[in-house]
């Protein structure tokens, strides 16, 4: 039953991640699609703005990684716990901050689309909230440290 419930965190942690990159990439992309109408020559800037939020999902596999070595029969119900709880967690965090990051981006897109230079200033604001989603997989390392 423990590893059950492990299981669950885990697989909450990569199905929320990635959900989070798919809907973040994806609004993103919506806006440079638009912005390419106006402007095609900047294909590059909206290609790196929308790939962005596809990391959340890889964190959410790097957790998998991070505590696979306790998915064993004799886990117990304090670890399972644990990675129930910061799975959890972590998926959270990179489901909303990888949505919140391609709004970001597809504001970006826009105003570069438009003729704004403003490519380097939104790769700077976007880069907040991967911060908490690094936070995010940087507690899973601690967690899986305590454990």
């Amino acid at each position: 039953m423990e590893i059950l419930l492990a299981y669950i965190g885990i697989a909450l942690m990569l199905l929320l991640s990635g959900i989070g990159s798919c809907y973040g990439t994806t609004i993103s992309g919506n806006a440079a699609v638009g912005a390419m109408k106006k402007n095609k020559d900047a294909f590059g800037s909206y290609m790196i703005l929308t790939a962005m939020p596809s990391t959340q999902g890889l964190y959410g596999f790097l957790g998998y990684f991070l505590l696979k070595g306790f998915l064993t029969p004799d886990i117990t119900m304090y670890q399972a716990a644990a990675i129930f709880g910061v799975g959890l967690a972590c998926g959270l965090v990179c489901l909303l901050s990888s949505i919140r990051q391609g709004q970001l981006s597809a504001n970006g897109i826009t105003a570069i689309g438009n003729g704004h230079d403003v490519f380097g200033n939104t790769l700077i604001l976007v880069a907040f909230p991967e911060l908490y989603a690094i936070l995010g997989v940087a507690a899973v390392f601690f967690v899986g440290q305590a454990l």
